[in-house]
């Protein structure tokens, strides 16, 4: 997909990929497939049956209709071509979308075709008990290969061989009918599913702070030491200058803003650190070989286009975020992941930085409260450090949301940490650590998406309510959740139909 096939939406708060990124991170991941039922605690049946959830809140998108205001080939697709900044992967500036909705706008293009092709979305969901463990998973792709959706099985630690992930290549998508060229895991020539795995965006951020923090649990780090990021000699001033700031606020600016220099800085400091390299294996060890930083200069920390990142494994990385006692999964080795690979401090640090999102604007709409578009998202309490006392609207590093967010605020039922992707010429993504129900209070969810993908967890900020549990109970609100995310026709907030126990695809969970 384009380049303004992803960002217009973003422009108007709506993402062609806020599905998949519904379907992939909570602190409830989804696992879908063949879970065994002699290694799930006798659940299996529970992720047949997300699975076929998942699958039928995919296809309530109706992604086959998305407009596309910049097909291959026109005037428009030129016009607007992305920088070499965001060839190099990262997002446009705030000034850049003002200036290309102007554009866009004073041209007064014809009508937009439908999108040539089904996009490419990777929708992961786990549902976790009241301790923090999977109970069931489900993992869906949607790509022009698999229009109607293709459920992924997933085996007792929620991991799969049965995909032949490519590599995202904006010109192949458009191309090669959505098919990819370059395998991202080695030796999976003969799996049955073959799929272009999107690109992760500002997601990708997730796994630096990751390792920031395993540093700072090191003792090589600390937060509150100076950094002085120096770029000089890089080909391009996408990175932004020269700059001395505490790592802190290095992080928080990746985190809570996605600001790009900020995480071109803390790319570098991982780099110079020779650490790079050990958490790229690290994440293969734990069982999650589509977590990838790959081909980031060394000068500036910065070309991110190669980064991989699968909504599954992106889901259970904010498992080990959010943090649980015992045994989270057992890695390829045999040893069992824990969230010992972060200390109780660090974790409590990164998720308060996650909760402190400042762009509510895919999963949860609290930054665009009182719109009639976008329809209404999870029903989130945003971080007081954002609003303006004086109005109620919420300025987030330059980008002016101009909503009073006030009335939202105090209707709010969660609370949802997070970490959004902005829209790159590649897919954007928006993974959370975990929404929580309160109508089920000491229950999380991990969801990950990957057209878009998305990461968030979310606690209850108020006693439960029966309304509660319609509105983002789980999975039976991953249907419901993502249409108030997507959809064109707002106001729409009642659950849509389960699928029925008898459904084709849950009655012969080997056909997936």
């Amino acid at each position: 997909m384009k380049s303004h096939r992803r960002r217009l939406p973003w422009y108007a708060g709506f993402a062609v990929g806020t599905a998949a990124v519904v379907a992939g991170a909570l602190v409830v991941v989804g696992v879908g497939g063949q879970a065994s039922a002699d290694s799930d605690g006798g659940n299996g049946w529970r992720s047949a049956r997300l699975a076929v959830e998942l699958k039928a809140a995919i296809i309530k998108q109706n992604f086959g209709n998305v407009l596309d205001t910049t097909p291959p080939g026109s005037a428009a697709a030129k016009r607007f071509a992305p920088s070499a900044a965001e060839k190099d992967g990262m997002e446009p500036s705030v000034a850049q979308v003002a200036q290309r909705l102007k554009a866009f706008a004073a041209a007064s293009p014809a009508a937009p075709p439908q999108i040539h092709q089904t996009p490419n979305v990777d929708a992961a969901v786990i549902e976790l008990d009241h301790q923090g463990h999977a109970v069931s998973a489900a993992n869906v792709l949607l790509s022009p290969q698999y229009p109607t959706g293709k459920v992924v099985p997933l085996d007792k630690n929620m991991a799969t061989d049965q995909v032949r992930y490519r590599t995202w290549d904006d010109d192949t998508w458009d191309n090669n009918g959505g098919l990819g060229t370059t395998d991202a895991i080695p030796g999976r020539e003969n799996a049955p599913i073959d799929f272009m795995s999107p690109y992760p965006a500002s997601v990708f951020k997730l796994m630096v702070g990751f390792g920031i923090m395993q540093l700072v649990d090191k003792g090589q780090l600390n937060l509150d030491d100076d950094y002085a990021y120096d770029r000089t000699g890089a080909p391009n001033t996408a990175c932004g200058l020269n700059v001395t700031k505490p790592i802190r606020q290095f992080f928080d600016e990746m985190i809570t803003v996605s600001k790009n220099e900020s995480a071109c800085a803390m790319t570098k400091l991982l780099i110079q650190k020779n650490y790079l390299t050990t958490l790229n294996q690290e994440f293969v060890d734990l069982g999650l070989p589509m977590l990838q930083i790959n081909g980031v200069r060394a000068v500036d920390g910065g070309h991110w286009g190669a980064n991989v990142m699968s909504s599954l494994d992106t889901a259970k990385l904010l498992m080990i975020i959010n943090g649980a006692g015992g045994k989270l999964w057992t890695a390829p080795n045999g040893t069992a992941v824990t969230k010992a690979l972060l200390t109780d401090s660090s974790r409590a640090f990164y998720l308060k930085e996650l909760g402190d999102q400042g762009l509510n604007q895919l999963l949860s709409t609290t930054n665009w409260c009182g719109r009639a578009y976008p329809a209404q998202g999870l029903p989130q309490k945003v971080a007081d450090r954002w609003i303006n006392p004086a109005d109620g609207t919420m300025t987030v590093d330059g980008r002016v949301y101009g909503q009073d967010v006030r009335p939202c605020q105090a209707t709010a039922q969660v609370t949802f940490a997070h970490k959004t992707g902005g829209w790159t010429p590649p897919p954007g993504t928006t993974p959370a650590s975990s929404p929580r129900c309160p109508a089920r209070p000491a229950g999380t969810s991990s969801w990950s998406l990957t057209a878009t993908s998305a990461t968030a967890t979310s606690t209850p900020t108020g006693p439960p309510t029966r309304r509660a549990s319609t509105r983002c109970s789980t999975p039976r609100s991953t249907a419901c959740s993502a249409r108030r995310s997507t959809s064109s026709s707002p106001g729409t907030t009642t659950a849509d139909k389960v699928p029925d126990p008898g459904d084709a695809d849950l009655a012969s969970p080997g056909s997936f």
